[in-house]
């Protein structure tokens, strides 16, 4: 009798440590979540009437969106972090990801910054090129990076290209404000 009790005493001790710990992580992902609303904000609405589909419906797995540039802080806030099956089409004034069991997300054509392939995003790595990545900046003024895992990566290159200017002319911007950055740097180097 004294063995039963012994193990029924230290499977409970398992399971209290168990669920502590779960208590633990979805605590954190609500905490990060208050964290993130404010520079979240509310997320763009579809209008009614969407127009000519311009690309797609592709099919594949949304994996995410994080905070710009890093590809591991996710974001919290809703189901706009939430993996789920999902549909990518392109309209003339912008992108609409449907997702099973999640709320759609729509981001409009202005907002868009760059459309590449990424090697992972979200806390999910995959091969080169694995991951059809949207920047874009919200309504705040932050920029997230949403990504969409396709059934069918040869997609990607007709993505890619669609908005092959307006990644350029990011990229451009971004090495101008290195360079500049980078003058300032020196600069206070030897005014010192």
């Amino acid at each position: 009798m004294n063995n039963v009790l012994y193990y029924v005493v230290i499977t409970l001790i398992a399971l209290a440590v168990w669920l502590t710990l779960v208590a633990l992580v979805v605590r954190g992902w609500r905490n990060r979540g208050r964290r993130q609303s404010e520079i979240v904000g509310e997320l763009p609405v579809a209008p009614a009437v969407l127009g000519e589909r311009l690309r797609g419906p592709h099919t594949g797995l949304y994996l995410g969106s994080t905070l710009a540039p890093s590809w591991q802080n996710r974001v919290a806030v809703g189901d706009f972090g939430d993996r789920a099956s999902a549909q990518l089409s392109a309209y003339p004034d912008g992108l609409l990801i449907e997702r099973s069991g999640a709320s759609q997300i729509w981001i409009p054509e202005e907002s868009i910054v760059a459309v590449r392939t990424e090697r992972g995003l979200a806390g999910k790595a995959m091969s080169r090129d694995g991951v059809l990545v949207i920047r874009w900046t919200l309504p705040t003024g932050t920029q997230v990076d949403s990504g969409l895992r396709a059934d069918d990566k040869s997609i990607y290159p007709e993505w890619v290209e669609a908005y092959d200017e307006i990644t350029e002319q990011a990229f451009r911007e971004l090495e101008a404000a290195d360079e500049l950055q980078s003058r300032t740097k020196k600069t206070k180097k030897r005014d010192k």
